[in-house]
């Protein structure tokens, strides 16, 4: 008990230990990331990262570009070999169907009341567009690839089937749950493996183009779970119920809670598009600004905070996320320069326990992670794969005295001992010399006095643990480094180096393997100016955080 009471006392005094330092270091010195090796403070599913397919069509257009082309789930080239590489390449990626046009989605299936028909422009349809249809054709062919490719599937229903809409927006009546029940059977009697079942696309709060109540959906949800329940009755595992699918609205997500009850919803998702307009020409500006992405941290914490009070049973995910809206920023969410934003928004998510971050999108828009006609892989492509192949669930306690140009995060290792740390130098002139150390490595002083002696901390402590260990005493120690940089210095280029190397499809039509370099462990750890570096500690003891 006391013990726990002295890593409390350190960890509360962290902050000031680390500033006495901050008036003595040069901008382009040495730095201090001081990582918490014994208690985790979140934890992300294994399957965090998350890509989407939507429903958009060619005749989705912003700022006159129609960046989407056949990139939606209804016509997307599943033959094509590097599509489903690049799915495979994570074993398994987690992927989320669904969008703005969900809501207006029919599932060509049972009794269906309209004709079946695609998506079409329409003046005064929702978003411009009239309603379209899923063949059931199509769900054959989609579920086909995912056997092939084994992504982790979650699937979003029509949440305004049955609704009328009163004005400004806001849809009323109770939602029409046939045509989601006869498509859902259908899913089952196949034996198609969805993991999860979401409900509605952005409408919650104000709403994206339309809105319910948060009553209203709370009683729907309840509904939608009872199908669920249903029609997997015979299932060894039933598939987790997702919702809303919308911009965080306290309020409203609280009343949603509260109204469909304990172990309704299974997963509370919320949508993030922080950085403004896809036309905005200010988009890389924030993106290398630290003080404003730190702005998105307000709504982590807050969204955190309402599913703790209202229904702890949740689980939090970001279920649509692609930094720019209305498709991304041409030039901009397509080349390396995005990575700054898209690995900080993974970190500080985590942060906040979120469990899953889904990223918009697969292919299509501007934001996409691959091209969307050739589906070579853009530059967060692989930052996404390097974040899912290193960065294991357990997300560590990090403080640091490096200006705010530094953003560092920390994650126990994926699949071993050991920590990943994520180094994001913001900065275009400032080369950072890192120091990372463990909080064991602070000298408890007294403290240590009370710990059994055959306690493991008081043997660490007493032999001042470094992030080294013990093992490197008989051997060379090495870590791990993955330096990302940009094609020719080219924050705009769409080509990715790693460790020097550009990251390239193999002349046999593979995804380029992902190599570290190998560095002696008491070498500096240095990061250089408009930069990311993700590092593997593989001696770094946090055994007690990480088990």
């Amino acid at each position: 008990m006391e013990f726990r009471l002295s890593l409390v006392l350190i960890l509360v005094s962290l902050p000031a230990i680390l500033a006495q330092d901050v008036g003595n270091t040069k901008k382009a010195g040495n730095v201090k990331v001081v990582v918490n090796g014994i208690l985790a403070i979140a934890r992300v599913d294994n399957n965090f990262i998350c890509a989407t397919i939507d429903w958009w069509n060619h005749e989705k257009c912003d700022y006159n570009q129609c960046p989407w082309g056949s990139a939606s789930a209804l016509n997307l080239n599943l033959s094509h070999p590097l599509l489903a590489k690049s799915i495979q390449a994570f074993n398994q990626l987690r992927i989320r169907i669904g969008g703005s046009l969900e809501d207006q989605l029919l599932y060509d299936v049972g009794n269906l009341k309209y004709p079946c028909h695609p998506f079409r422009k329409k003046s005064h349809g929702l978003f411009g567009f009239s309603r379209g249809c899923l063949p059931m054709s199509r769900w054959d062919e989609l579920n086909q690839f995912f056997s092939k490719t084994r992504p982790i599937v979650t699937f979003s229903l029509n949440a305004l089937s049955g609704r009328h809409l009163k004005s400004g927006g806001v849809w009323v009546g109770d939602w029409d749950s046939s045509n989601a029940y006869d498509f859902i059977n259908y899913t089952v009697l196949k034996g198609y493996q969805i993991d999860s079942w979401e409900f509605g696309n952005e409408l919650s709060g104000r709403g994206i183009g339309a809105s319910v109540g948060a009553e209203q959906y709370g009683k729907d949800l309840i509904k939608l779970k009872h199908i669920i329940n249903q029609l997997y009755n015979k299932s060894r595992t039933k598939p987790a119920l997702v919702a809303p699918g919308g911009f965080y609205d306290q309020g409203w997500f609280a009343k949603l809670l509260q109204v469909s009850g304990s172990g309704i919803v299974n997963v509370i998702t919320q949508h993030m598009y922080n950085l403004g307009a896809g036309v905005d020409p200010k988009l890389v500006s924030r993106i290398l600004n630290p003080g404003y992405l730190d702005l998105a941290s307000g709504t982590f914490h807050d969204l955190e905070q309402t599913v703790k009070k209202n229904g702890p049973w949740a689980s939090i995910w970001v279920g649509e996320s692609g930094g720019a809206y209305n498709s991304g920023g041409r030039n901009v969410s397509d080349t390396f320069v995005d990575s700054f934003w898209y690995l900080d928004q993974l970190g500080m998510s985590a942060k906040y326990n979120t469990r899953v971050y889904c990223r918009q999108s697969l292919v299509g828009g501007n934001y996409g992670l691959l091209n969307r006609t050739s589906f070579v892989p853009n530059p967060d492509y692989y930052s996404a794969l390097l974040w899912h192949r290193l960065m294991g669930q357990g997300v560590l306690a990090v403080n640091s005295n490096a200006s705010a140009d530094l953003r560092t995060y920390a994650h126990c290792a994926r699949g071993r001992a050991g920590i990943t740390v994520v180094l994001i130098n913001l900065s275009n002139d400032t080369d950072f010399i890192v120091n990372v150390e463990n909080i064991l490595d602070f000298n408890l002083g007294a403290h240590e006095r009370n710990i059994s002696k055959e306690s493991y901390f008081k043997r660490s402590l007493k032999k001042t643990v470094s992030w080294v260990g013990r093992k490197a005493l008989d051997k060379p120690v090495y870590r791990e480094e993955y330096h990302l940089t940009p094609k020719n210095r080219n924050l705009r280029s769409k080509t990715m180096v790693l460790n020097g190397a550009p990251l390239e499809i193999t002349k046999d039509g593979n995804i380029p393997e992902l190599e570290p370099a190998h560095v002696l462990a008491n070498s500096p750890l240095t990061i250089s100016p408009l930069s990311i570096k993700f590092v593997v500690l593989p001696y770094f003891d946090a055994h007690y955080a990480c088990a």
